[in-house]
Formats: structure tokens, sequence, C-alpha cells
């Protein structure tokens, strides 16, 4: 694929960052998607952060103490093609969520690909953990 990494700290380290090209955006994130999100995309497009480092990695984890208290529902995207649905599964697996929501026929970018269905799932999630945070 069209990806460039970066390596601030050195070629014999993790690359630092990332930039999706063309191919990548258009085959894995927006295979599903309407072409013009694709075009605006494109525009867009810069680094991103890759966090390698087990410091980094903490920062960012899911816990029972930073998060707890925050009902948590993950929508599965059916054809994400970047995190497959048996990678979703695994992560729901192993990080538990309050409920679990499917859009089957979506790829990664579920908010171009399917905006009704993320919609409706987002409308009931409020409806339904309105006044359940502590």
């Amino acid at each position: 694929m069209d990806i460039q990494f970066l390596f601030h700290n050195g070629l014999d380290k993790p690359p630092t960052s990332a930039l999706f090209g063309h191919n990548f955006l258009a085959s894995k994130l927006y295979q599903l998607s309407p072409p013009e999100d694709l075009t605006l995309a494109l525009t867009l497009v810069r680094h991103v952060g890759v966090f390698n480092d087990e410091e980094s990695i903490k920062a960012v984890a899911v816990t029972k103490e930073k998060y707890g208290t925050v009902p948590r529902v993950y929508v599965v995207c059916g054809k994400d093609n970047v995190i497959k649905e048996d990678f979703q599964r695994w992560m729901i697996e192993n990080n538990p969520s309050d409920e679990v929501k499917s859009i089957s026929d979506s790829d990664h970018m579920v908010m171009f690909s399917k905006p009704n269905q993320l919609c409706t799932c987002l409308e009931e999630i409020a409806e339904k953990y309105t006044g359940e945070c502590h």
C-alpha cells in the first residue's frame, strides 16, 4: 500500500507517524463511502502519530479507573477493511462494553458510508444511557 512512515527517533526505531495515501484510503477506509468524501479526505490527509512505546499505550488505555463510570457501546463496522470484524470482536471481548451494536454494511468511515444508520445508533445510545453516567 501507499503509506509513508516517518522515523523521528531514527531508522533503527519504530516509526513515529504515518501518512495514508490514495490507494490505502480508497481501498481500506472509504471503499463504501461516497467518492466526494474520499476526495475531501485526500485534501485533508495529514501524518498521524504512531504510538509504539509502553508509556503512550498506558496513557490511552481504557481502564475502570479512567472510564469505568461511563457506559460504553461499541459499534461494529462489518465491512471495515482496516480493523476486520474478527479483530473488532476480539477488542470487545478483551475490553467489554455495556452494549454492542452493528452496522454490517459499513466501511471504516461509518459516518460517510452509512450516516443514517450511524445516526440511528447514536440516537438509541443517547436515549438509553442519558442520565446513567455517575
